[in-house]
């Protein structure tokens, strides 16, 4: 298969992903750069940033239209995230590559455990806590600029436990935490941008964004749970590919 037809399966199923769930598809986005594609992980947690932006920015737009997004905690919820986010991405730069990859097969696990537990259940009105908010605010910046994820898998059931939204708004209102924090990371990482193979950079992205279009779609007619199973199940065989690739090979 080359690489092209590699890079646009990859994105497709990236941006489903992302539309339908609001956070988790980038996730695939680092593993798949480097072993479809060949990069190294500095230079695919870099290119993942980028992927993730576009794509979530362009969801984003789709759950804005729905109504879905509450904008002023959102940004503020993001806001938290922008310094972490920034001061990650350049220390990801001096950190070794097999120190990368393994973290970043320990938060596809994580992401995969929590796709698998029971669905997060809202604060009660009135108990949300700004303290709570900012400081899960500001671990989502740090995590999308050390790996290269967006976050969403946290940030979705961080909105709906920590502010008490409901679940659509959640997955809404998680993308625009997500294209803030990649933005605020790649501000960083301008040197990071030699690495990568803009021939494959380019299908890989423009599937991404017309994936999240299905996504968003798929969302209304496939039950939520059974996506994030069959999701889960991909991570988890990613996860364990990843750790044994750092460990054993």
């Amino acid at each position: 298969m080359s690489v092209l037809i590699l890079a646009l399966v990859a994105g497709a199923v990236l941006g489903l992903a992302l539309g339908a769930l609001g956070g988790g598809g980038s996730v695939l986005a680092v593993p798949a750069l480097i072993y479809l594609l060949g990069f190294s992980p500095a230079a695919a947690t870099t290119a993942s940033l980028i992927i993730v932006t576009a794509t979530s920015a362009t969801a984003l737009y789709a759950h804005a239209v729905a109504g879905h997004v509450r904008w002023k905690a959102g940004a503020a919820f993001a806001a938290a995230g922008i310094v972490p986010a920034a001061m990650a991405g350049a220390a990801a730069a001096r950190l070794p590559q097999s120190v990368l990859t393994a973290a970043f097969a320990g938060i596809a696990a994580l992401a995969a455990i929590r796709m698998l537990g029971p669905a997060p259940s809202a604060a009660a009105t009135g108990q949300v806590r700004p303290v709570k908010a900012a400081g899960t605010g500001a671990g989502l910046g740090a995590l999308t600029g050390l790996l290269g994820v967006g976050g969403g898998f946290l940030a979705v059931p961080a909105l709906v436990t920590v502010l008490a939204f409901e679940m659509q708004a959640a997955i809404g209102t998680s993308l625009l935490v997500i294209t803030t924090n990649s933005l605020a990371s790649l501000m960083t990482r301008s040197g990071g941008a030699a690495g990568i193979d803009w021939a494959v950079m380019a299908p890989f992205t423009g599937a991404a964004i017309l994936g999240a279009w299905d996504g968003k779609r798929l969302a209304a007619k496939v039950s939520g749970p059974l996506l994030q199973r069959l999701f889960a199940a991909v991570l988890l065989a990613v996860a364990a590919f990843m750790l044994f690739d750092v460990f054993f090979v």
